[in-house]
């Protein structure tokens, strides 16, 4: 199902077939927050805004124009661990995507008045964040779960250091971490493999340059022990709501527990209405409009949480609600019936997921620039087959035991 080929430069290619008229594709890069070094918090984003901001063949307006022109459409983001830059369009556009792809990933040049001016986008874009409490809330939570680490960063950074960037220090970051050998490019859609690495081929050595053949070595920062105290701290922001998370540092991606822990976040507060959590806090008492669990795995760690947004003096109780759910889950194994119904309720969400395939083009991505191998459904169910009640106990007795759980409350 699943096409790969690297190219001499490092650059590693990654097509499937797709089901419609439209063509997904784009480059993940292996550069996230966790790869700023101290000083460049928000360098990342920053970055990849900047991205679209002029190369050596193209300005600013021709970039953005470039997809639009035909019909396409152009976008990226960045996450604590890759910065993706994707693309929409029509088979016959593919070649054009291609080489605009490869412009902006290795050919951008950051011009300071550019800079100057998307800083203060970029630091709207904070203001606009620091009214959504529900929102702030996950990053200040993954701050006090990794101290002193850059996965407990900021993705957006501090407003006062994006204005001190300066274009040598964005072209530095480049050159640290925008390397071929650092990528994906990846297409999804009615495309020949073959017609994919003949575009590539026919663009990429134009934007080859000397930096690319440097070699600058990453680190990783160590990651702070799983293990810690029970800790419960309350932020007093004089929000109509409480907000709250409750959670635990987890397991990466490469540890085969990590499936499921999903399972046990699916069951918890997933998007169904019948979750656990949703019937104990909202069904049957209405004490919450929304409560969900969270799980996110990165190559090494992972983060796992339950938000909920409550009347204040209706925290107490909702907690003991949460603990209850939790505490079940940890003191004997699921009945099979359960567990059954549980996964035939997951694989049909992931299932209907596959229709998104605009996510499924970027899932693929990420998984192949960080493990270097790809996952289809059907692989994915056959694991899902293979949980039992015994596994899913053992999870969430090393996850959901009380003296793993950290608690932070904006009142």
């Amino acid at each position: 199902m699943f096409t790969t080929h690297t190219l001499p430069c490092g650059l590693r290619i990654v097509c499937a077939p797709g089901q419609s008229d439209a063509v997904y594709l784009g480059i993940a890069v292996d550069a996230g927050t966790r790869h700023e070094l101290p000083g460049e918090s928000g360098m990342a984003h920053f970055t990849e805004h900047m991205s679209f901001k002029g190369t050596r063949r193209r300005s600013a307006r021709q970039v953005i124009s470039a997809m639009e022109r035909v019909g396409g459409d152009l976008n990226a983001f960045t996450g604590k661990e890759e910065t993706v830059y994707y693309c929409t369009c029509l088979e016959q556009h593919v070649g054009r995507a291609v080489d605009l792809l490869l412009d902006i990933a290795l050919h951008s040049t950051y011009p300071q008045e550019e800079m100057t001016r998307e800083a203060e986008v970029v630091v709207d874009e904070i203001e606009s964040y620091l009214d959504q409490p529900a929102e702030l809330i996950y990053d200040e939570f993954e701050s006090l779960l990794f101290p002193g680490h850059p996965l407990g960063r900021n993705i957006l950074g501090d407003a006062d250091a994006l204005r001190r960037f300066r274009s040598a220090d964005m072209l530095q970051f480049a050159q640290r971490l925008y390397h071929p050998d650092r990528m994906v490019l990846y297409v999804l859609g009615r495309v020949k493999p073959e017609q994919v690495l003949r575009s590539v081929e026919k663009n990429i050595t134009r934007y080859i340059s000397q930096r690319h053949t440097l070699y600058f070595p990453t680190t990783h920062v160590k990651l702070p022990d799983m293990a810690r105290d029970v800790c419960n701290i309350t932020r007093h922001k004089d929000t109509h709501q409480a907000h709250v998370v409750v959670g635990a540092q987890a397991f990466g991606a490469s540890d085969p527990r990590h499936l499921h822990l999903s399972f046990l976040s699916n069951m918890l507060g997933g998007p169904a209405m019948s979750s656990r959590l949703n019937l104990a806090l909202r069904e049957r008492n209405g004490l919450v409009y929304t409560v969900e669990s969270n799980y996110t795995a990165y190559t090494d760690t992972g983060v796992w949480t339950v938000y909920y947004g409550c009347d204040t003096h209706d925290r107490v109780r909702c907690r003991r609600l949460v603990a209850h759910e939790l505490d079940k889950l940890t003191q004997s194994p699921l009945p099979q019936r359960t567990l059954d119904a549980a996964r035939r309720q997951l694989k049909g969400q992931i299932g209907i997921s596959y229709d998104n395939f605009e996510n499924v083009a970027i899932g693929m991505a990420k998984r192949y620039l960080h493990y270097g191998k790809t996952l289809t459904r059907e692989q994915l169910f056959e694991r899902l087959d293979d949980i039992t009640p015994e596994k899913l106990l053992s999870t969430a007795q090393d996850v959901f035991s009380p003296d793993r759980l950290l608690t932070l409350e904006y009142v």
